[in-house]
């Protein structure tokens, strides 16, 4: 369902009528099939900075992973990676960060690795591998601009860890392992697909809802004044609390059923036709927040 009609599987809270926040997923979401930022996008992000709505993003992808769209975009605003575990200021600086239990690291490396599911741990700024040269680290080296360091046995590097991901191309596995580690981490993590090709395991409270929580307290406004977009069940987090939730057309009905609106497939322009339809006509250039300050307890990027 496209347009200007209330998504009526959606929520029975009502829509937001005033926005002065956007939070947007990247990947399936902002980010084309091909990992592009479409013109009507830009455009659609300058309509943004013109009503003075700042626009944060938050995503399961590490931070280098992110801010290689941040010029392009033109924003220079808080962003939450790691599927929002992990908030950076916009000098990289760390501006909130929660770790997962390193007994649970060790417990979901080991779930992963019965599945026989390549393994990765994000700390910080650090991407570790255990082989740097498989197939699916260098085509997502290339596809986050990051170089990952690798170490002969990651469950020596269980301390600080924002989050545990599983790669492979057994899609349907995967999808399996989402709901068992789910209930075998029940309680002690968050854990969901990103992508087909991803599974996020994160501290129990590190989610996009978190993210959005934190980023709404710091330009002094509440979640209700703010806009969510995003594809996947790992957006459902924000989705549930924004004051307007907007899924993509290519997401599937549970998390369409989180949201107020859905707008167009990420092949469609669904970004773009979002903020025009559903967000701008919500925001109200008179009152625009003041850009979110440095946390005081700002750590320097590890």
């Amino acid at each position: 369902m496209t347009g200007v009609e209330q998504n009526r599987h959606g929520p029975e809270r009502a829509p937001a009528r005033r926005i002065r926040l956007v939070v947007s997923d990247m990947d399936g979401t902002l980010l084309t099939p091909d990992k592009q930022v479409t013109g009507q996008s830009l455009s659609a992000a300058q309509a943004l900075r013109d009503a003075g709505i700042p626009l944060c993003l938050v995503s399961s992808r590490p931070p280098g992973g992110m801010e290689m769209y941040f010029g392009q975009l033109g924003i220079n605003t808080p962003y939450g990676a790691l599927n929002g575990g992990t908030l950076f200021n916009p000098d990289r600086t760390i501006r909130s960060h929660l770790s997962l239990d390193p007994q649970t690291v060790l417990d979901a490396l080991d779930m992963l690795g019965a599945g026989q599911v390549d393994t990765w741990l994000f700390r910080g700024h650090e991407w570790l591998v255990r082989n740097a040269q498989d197939p699916l680290v260098l085509a997502e080296s290339r596809t986050v601009q990051t170089i990952p360091t690798q170490v002969p046995d990651l469950r020596a590097h269980t301390h600080d860890i924002g989050k545990v991901a599983g790669s492979t191309a057994d899609h349907a596995m995967l999808h399996a392992q989402e709901t068992s580690i789910g209930r075998k981490l029940a309680g002690r993590a968050s854990v969901a697909l990103s992508s087909k090709w991803f599974l996020d395991i994160t501290p129990l409270h590190a989610n996009k809802g978190h993210a959005v929580r934190q980023l709404a307290a710091g330009y002094g406004m509440d979640v209700d004044e703010v806009a969510c977009i995003g594809d996947m069940n790992n957006d459902i987090p924000m989705l549930s609390i924004a004051g307007l939730a907007i899924a993509m057309g290519q997401a599937t009905a549970t998390v369409q059923a989180c949201a107020h609106f859905v707008t167009s497939p990420n092949t469609q322009e669904g970004w773009a036709r979002a903020i025009t339809d559903f967000v701008l006509p919500r925001c109200r250039a008179d009152r625009s927040p003041q850009p979110a300050p440095a946390s005081p307890d700002a750590t320097p990027p590890q």
